[in-house]
């Protein structure tokens, strides 16, 4: 798995914190990691981007973006607005392609959702994924709703062809409702991929030290990490009361 694709389920699900528990995660074992924010948008030059982001918590990541725009809008909306250069789907699979010639782990992340457009044409993440003949990694949010967005992202995935490795849940809550709880048991269903990892609300806010030490329980060994699945959702089913 030289190259992985991130995408979420939509915004502000966890992608970006999710992003760099996998980086971390893999730095942990020994690997070499890229980490390439196809888009950047809402950000000013001088501000930290989510690769920027990634590398400040996971470490020594090899961080890079492809094109930055002002305004919080998908990429295609954002570069046309700013008279500026779309990114395109074939340069996002050039750039990653590049990358992963010179380490072991190149990490995608995209912009919102999997069909985000990226230019006036319609490409995606979704086409970047295929040009790379990647494996796609959903990050999902942990709460009422999640499972519509999931089974979407899921099926369109499955229409083109691409592996869906499993789904991340990224903001996992301190105390979760029984929504996010039953959840737990539904996501992998309506994905029809595994649930590999769950990051706990906040996790972004950790000390770097903190973060790159806890990031591998949070995730599961496909990930690098040590986190189990089926005892996390024994625990959430023996909080319902509904355990076997």
């Amino acid at each position: 798995m030289p190259v992985l694709v991130i995408t979420g389920t939509g915004t502000e699900v966890g992608k970006t914190v999710t992003t760099a528990a996998v980086a971390a995660a893999a730095l942990a074992a020994g690997r070499s990691v890229a980490v390439l924010k196809a888009a950047q948008t809402g950000v000013r030059p001088d501000e930290r981007g989510d690769a920027d982001e990634v590398a400040r918590l996971a470490g020594p990541v090899a961080a890079s973006e492809l094109a930055r725009y002002p305004e919080p809008l998908a990429p295609g909306t954002a570069a046309r607005r700013a008279g500026m250069a779309p990114v395109r789907p074939q340069e996002v699979a050039e750039a990653a392609a590049k990358l992963a010639t010179e380490h072991d782990l190149v990490l995608v992340e995209g912009a919102g959702g999997l069909l985000v457009r990226f230019d006036a044409a319609g490409g995606t993440l979704a086409d970047a994924a295929v040009l790379l003949g990647a494996p796609v990694l959903v990050v999902a949010a942990a709460g009422l709703g999640t499972l519509n967005s999931t089974e979407l992202t899921a099926r369109e995935l499955r229409l083109r062809q691409l592996e869906l490795i499993g789904v991340v849940i990224g903001s996992w809550p301190r105390d979760p409702d029984l929504a996010a709880r039953c959840n737990v048991a539904d996501l992998p269903e309506v994905a029809g991929a595994p649930l590999l990892g769950a990051i706990p609300a906040g996790a972004g806010a950790l000390s770097p030290a903190d973060f790159r030490a806890k990031a591998p329980s949070w995730l599961s060994a496909r990930l690098s990490g040590e986190w189990d699945a089926g005892a996390f959702r024994e625990r959430q089913a023996a909080f319902q009361g509904d355990a076997p």
